[in-house]
């Protein structure tokens, strides 16, 4: 074990955050408002009484970019915490499927899952991940009969008080931090570097996603509003659910 020197885990954040923003950036710029009318529900705005085109447009983009920074900030993350484990216990990313990173620790191989926060998945989704360490254990002790293989579902935010699932080891936050650095501080040490040029990164966000609400209301007003401005909804019903 390597202590860990907090200036590298600061220029690793700093050289490397920019990914984060430009894939934000990526992400608004491929959405299209067929895709993402095809997936919301025209009955709920109805029923809402949402009257402008830009109320509903803001509400599916909105939801759309919520959903797709967690999951690109999610493997920004990831990506972070398998560098700062490599820097301590010489860890590196796994290559058996559905495993993100291993290391060896006091004579245990350790096998983890990382997700972005503790409420990451519904039941098959979670014995999807118990089927993941079952094979990765069956994996690692053809290779070493003697190996001692423990399974953890490491959670980069969030708590939870009762980590020993049986089959795995679920750790959160400061316990998911600690684990993979043995810095007890280290949950708390990262949030400051995170900030690194986040005005300027979010200044040119904010122009793209304004390029994109304006776009998206014209074309919507186009499609799926009456001369008159009112929004057209039988149109929009049909679009989003009629046979093909």
């Amino acid at each position: 074990m390597q202590k860990l020197n907090l200036s590298e885990v600061f220029e690793y954040v700093e050289n490397n955050i920019e990914v984060f923003h430009k894939k934000r950036i990526q992400s608004l710029d491929s959405l299209k408002l067929s895709m993402v009318l095809k997936r919301k529900n025209p009955y709920l705005y109805k029923a809402k009484n949402v009257l402008t085109a830009d109320e509903i447009v803001r509400s599916i983009v909105d939801a759309h970019i919520s959903s797709s920074e967690e999951g690109i900030f999610g493997d920004w993350l990831e990506g972070l915490a398998i560098f700062i484990n490599q820097k301590v216990y010489n860890g590196w990313k796994s290559g058996i499927a559905g495993i993100d990173l291993e290391f060896d620790k006091d004579d245990k191989r350790y096998i983890v899952n990382i997700k972005s926060g503790p409420n990451w998945g519904n039941s098959s989704q979670i014995r999807k991940m118990i089927a993941d360490f079952s094979t990765a254990k069956r994996t690692l002790r053809t290779s070493n009969s003697q190996v001692n293989v423990v399974a953890v579902n490491g959670c980069c935010y969030g708590q939870d008080n009762n980590p020993d699932k049986g089959d795995y080891l679920k750790l959160c936050g400061q316990k998911f931090w600690k684990f993979i650095s043995g810095n007890s501080q280290l949950y708390t040490e990262i949030i400051e570097p995170l900030g690194f040029k986040a005005k300027e990164k979010n200044n040119d966000y904010m122009e793209s996603y304004a390029q994109k609400i304006n776009k998206f209301v014209k074309a919507f007003i186009i499609e799926f509003c009456k001369a008159s401005g009112e929004i057209d909804w039988v149109k929009l019903v049909k679009f989003n659910s009629a046979e093909k």
